[in-house]
């Protein structure tokens, strides 16, 4: 086996990263220290590396809290990234292959309307859409949360790009086998963009756990709370339990590492996945 050469430039590069790398690892250890340790250790003047004794407290306060509904929270959370990432995903690719492959009249105006709300801060469409939602019944509801964020235009985008390149050849392979654009779609333009799937559908799933505003305003009751809004009450109470803090951020964070750790790969090549090699 040829052996790899350790030039200066690739080793000033590793040190590079390894810092980079320790300083993003630096927030998640102050996390999970405080999480395990008591509010004495968290306020103690003197500095401790590492809880001693290590106490689990934080993690039994973050779920017996009567006020704060910690475990029905992050069962909502869940509910909602599960069906928010799966189907906006779906719904943008079906979007991207309908304006990348259907010569349909209008389909450049479209997809310039798709760009230009990509332009429009989400600021100015809050409170048209709570009205809307409002008046349909959804405050206090799952699906009053999911709903308008269940098309996205910059994966409709991304798609579109995706399919543009797509093989004619094996297009033209499924209408010789008698397939429609719907058959062709779901048999062989959507199997072969799963990179593309795996690394939206995954940053979709993040983006709906982390979701903060819409959440706290449309679920107003404690039933209707997602983590990040059960998390938040931990710091507006008024007297805040450190460790519970910590514990809470540890748990609400921990889905968002597993999947991350998992998909990663997936992400960096949906994203430059723009086409399909010949």
């Amino acid at each position: 086996m040829r052996k790899t050469k350790r030039t200066p430039a690739k080793i000033l590069a590793y040190l590079v990263v390894g810092v980079a790398a320790v300083l993003f690892l630096v927030p998640f250890y102050f996390m999970l220290r405080g999480s395990l340790m008591t509010s004495l250790q968290i306020t103690d003047p003197d500095w401790h590396w590492l809880p001693d004794p290590f106490s689990l407290q934080g993690f039994i306060d973050v779920f017996e809290d009567p006020s704060v509904p910690m475990a029905q929270a992050l069962g909502n959370s869940f509910v909602i990234a599960i069906i928010t990432a799966p189907v906006s995903t779906l719904l943008g690719s079906m979007a991207g292959y309908a304006l990348a492959r259907i010569p349909v009249p209008g389909r450049g105006a479209v997809m310039s309307f798709i760009i230009v709300t990509l332009m429009i801060p989400a600021s100015a469409t809050f409170v048209p859409t709570f009205v809307l939602v409002s008046a349909m019944g959804g405050v206090n509801t799952q699906w009053g949360i999911i709903a308008p964020g269940l098309f996205n235009a910059f994966s409709v985008l991304l798609f579109r790009n995706f399919y543009l390149k797509f093989p004619q050849e094996i297009e033209e392979a499924g209408r010789l086998d008698g397939l429609g654009h719907l058959g062709v779609y779901w048999r062989l333009a959507l199997p072969n963009s799963g990179a593309l799937l795996a690394s939206l559908g995954t940053l979709s799933f993040i983006e709906s756990w982390n979701a903060f505003l819409w959440p706290l305003v449309v679920g107003q009751e404690p039933e209707s709370w997602t983590a990040q809004i059960a998390l938040s009450t931990f710091l507006t109470s008024q007297a805040i339990n450190l460790p519970a803090l910590f514990a809470g951020a540890v748990v609400t964070i921990l889905p968002l590492v597993v999947v991350f750790l998992v998909a990663q790969r997936h992400i960096v090549q949906g994203i430059a996945a723009t086409g399909m090699k010949d």
